[in-house]
């Protein structure tokens, strides 16, 4: 009996994924000039011929990657370091693998219908931002799962959902920070954080909770704000961080565009260097370098985020269209501390 070749095999020949193969020899979207060479060349050498029905179903794709982003009305998302590190990472792997970007924004006015977009042939696997705990956002991600469209979500979590996932370890990460801030002896730490329909709102909650516990220290609830991720959101607390500075001394805050609004808010209102609270940030920003003082941050591989997502929901999409499982995609990677001059020592600091 003659062994027939597989588009995997032709794939790891090639160095390619599954995904190129299928593109390169169905003739779906644009592709580099050499990779289309390997992958024919790989073919030729292995025999492989794809059968009629795979070209049949190759034909009817789009070659679109769909990115579900949220619609916020004056705010500039691509400006946003958070996007546009993860959406730089998405467009990087979506681009060697042949497919092109599909932005669609989801206005939270209207009923969520991301299942629609693959009934329409709109994309052929998508990744979802910005999503967060609702019962709307819940039930069309639900009704994605069910129906078996290949989908992920990063930075998002649902407890017991079995959703596809790419994320990072932000317990860890705001333990780090909040650990970073008693070594240098601050007590009176309030937390600074995003709205709790978030899963990583929630986790660095946990991750602030978990280093004050180690320390003997009983969480303080009068010492918890919450703002909206945005500067202005961090530079409203800053009135409510300045009237309790008789017993702040430091504060955590859950991402660098509330805590460099918070930095700007006190200084605004009057506040000297050698008054200022400690401050850590969380993202590790581009910015977080720029400000008096510089920001110490928790630093997140948003890019890394994107690639890995595109990467791997482009296999689901693969793994559907040769009829094999695809495995649940669940990967959370790890964060870092980036200290700087905001987090010294308030004798250290200049006024």
């Amino acid at each position: 009996m003659i062994a027939i070749a597989s588009r995997k095999e032709v794939a790891n020949l090639a160095g390619v994924s599954e995904a190129t193969v299928s593109r390169v020899l169905n003739n779906v979207g644009p592709l580099k000039e050499e990779t289309k060479q390997r992958v024919l060349e790989a073919a030729r050498e292995l025999g492989y011929t794809p059968s009629s029905l795979a070209r049949s179903f190759a034909r009817r794709r789009s070659g679109n990657l769909g990115v579900v982003m949220p619609y916020l009305p004056k705010a500039r998302l691509f400006s946003a370091y958070y996007f546009s590190e993860i959406l730089s990472g998405i467009g990087s792997k979506a681009r060697e693998e042949g497919y092109d970007l599909l932005m669609i924004f989801r206005d939270g006015d209207e009923p969520l219908d991301y299942s629609g977009l693959f009934r329409m042939r709109k994309v052929d696997a998508c990744i979802v931002l910005g999503a967060k705990e609702e019962a709307g956002e819940l039930a069309a991600l639900r009704s994605l799962k069910q129906e078996g469209h290949p989908f992920c979500l990063i930075n998002q979590h649902f407890e017991g959902e079995g959703f596809h996932e790419v994320d990072a370890d932000h317990v860890e990460g705001s333990r780090q920070a909040v650990q970073h801030l008693l070594q240098q002896g601050y007590r009176r730490i309030a937390f600074l954080n995003g709205p709790a329909a978030y899963s990583n709102s929630r986790d660095r909650l946990a991750g602030y909770r978990q280093a004050l516990a180690e320390a003997g220290i009983e969480p303080d609830p009068s010492l918890l704000l919450e703002g909206n991720f945005s500067r202005r959101s961090g530079a409203a607390a800053a009135k409510i961080i300045a009237a309790g500075l008789a017993h702040i001394d430091a504060v955590a805050v859950a991402n660098d565009r509330m805590a460099i609004g918070l930095q700007q808010g006190l200084r605004e209102l009057g506040i000297p260097g050698s008054r200022m609270p400690a401050i850590v940030g969380y993202d590790d920003s581009d910015a977080a370098e720029l400000t008096t003082p510089a920001l110490s941050s928790v630093r997140v591989p948003f890019y890394e985020l994107g690639e890995i997502a595109a990467a791997q929901v482009l296999e689901l999409f693969s793994a559907i269209e040769s009829e094999t499982a695809g495995r649940l995609i669940s990967v959370k990677l790890p964060t870092e501390l980036v200290v700087r001059a905001s987090t010294m020592n308030i004798s250290s600091r200049e006024g």
